[in-house]
């Protein structure tokens, strides 16, 4: 049986859906019908019932599925193999992050990254951290580097880095020398933050309550959704915030922000690596994360994450 058939019938069957699946594998959907009819065809058995409104498996889909999910895995241990053999590591990369990861910590590793492998090709999508796991769960993607630990029972999650968020403020905002700030403080001060469902945002809610402090608490100056429109705000006197210490390097060098922590808070949080569990992962995708762990464990601005998830 042809893999790119098989393929086909395997999006197909997960997606209850010819145009879903013709939009994950990239193609038109007369070329998912096309493949589905000559699988069809080699088989001597219809595999859908399709109407207007859905398409359901057969029974004999639902036998296929079980072995062409098998194959396919088979067909990637051998192509996986076979390139470990090669002496030259080429090869395509596909890859989505998170916004603070695709901005602020993603570049510095690709640098390396390429310059020891030149010939492999990367394609990044920076999207949110759930969009990033449905990519990988369609297979859109090869693997994900997320913000949050989102629970899907297809898809492996791996703390790889931690994160510091700290608080931001133009210089002279706060008109002291102390690089402590109390909770007091803050209570008082205008802070700007990331929009609801951000990473940062579920970080910073949940230290603060552990802090004793509500999200009707704070002086919320205004609600933005990215760190660079922040940080632009930050600047201009707007009030202050809390954001990734990866972000604010360049502005730290030209003295266009300044650092401070907060008086018994630590934000911190895990970055993650995610990658479907029930795929075998191409040989560039595993070269990607070892050398990715490796660059962070030797990089002394980073602290590579060795913990488990409960326990860090």
């Amino acid at each position: 049986m042809n893999y790119e058939r098989l393929k086909t019938f395997i999006a197909v069957a997960e997606k209850n859906s010819f145009s879903e699946a013709a939009k994950i594998l990239y193609v038109t959907q007369p070329t998912i019908t096309s493949q589905i009819k000559a699988l069809e065809d080699e088989l001597k058995t219809k595999l859908f019932e399709r109407t207007t409104k859905k398409v359901e498996m057969t029974g004999s889909a639902n036998v296929l599925l079980k072995y062409a999910r098998e194959i396919v895995r088979m067909n990637d241990i051998a192509r996986k193999e076979i390139m470990q053999m090669e002496s030259t590591i080429y090869g395509e990369l596909a890859m989505g992050c998170s916004l603070t990861i695709g901005e602020y910590v993603l570049p510095e590793f690709l640098k390396e990254f390429k310059e020891m492998y030149p010939l492999i090709q990367i394609q990044v999508a920076i999207s949110n951290s759930r969009q990033t796991v449905d990519k990988i769960r369609d297979q859109v993607i090869d693997v994900g580097l997320i913000e949050t630990p989102i629970e899907d029972p297809n898809i492996t999650i791996e703390p790889f880095l931690e994160d510091e968020l700290i608080l931001v403020a133009a210089p002279n905002f706060f008109n002291c020398m102390n690089e402590m700030i109390t909770l007091e403080k803050i209570k008082e001060t205008p802070l700007i933050v990331r929009e609801e469902g951000s990473g940062t945002r579920s970080v910073v809610n949940y230290y603060m309550e552990k802090a004793g402090l509500t999200y009707d608490d704070l002086n919320i100056a205004m609600t933005l959704g990215s760190t660079e429109a922040i940080k632009a705000a930050v600047e201009s006197g707007l009030g202050v915030s809390i954001i990734s210490r990866t972000a604010i390097k360049k502005e730290q060098r030209l003295g266009l922000l300044e650092a401070y922590k907060i008086t018994n808070v630590r934000f911190k949080r895990n970055l993650y690596i995610a990658y479907h569990n029930k795929h075998v992962l191409k040989s560039i995708t595993e070269l990607f994360l070892e050398s990715l762990k490796n660059i962070v464990s030797k990089n002394g601005a980073y602290r590579l994450v060795q913990l488990s998830q409960d326990e860090s």
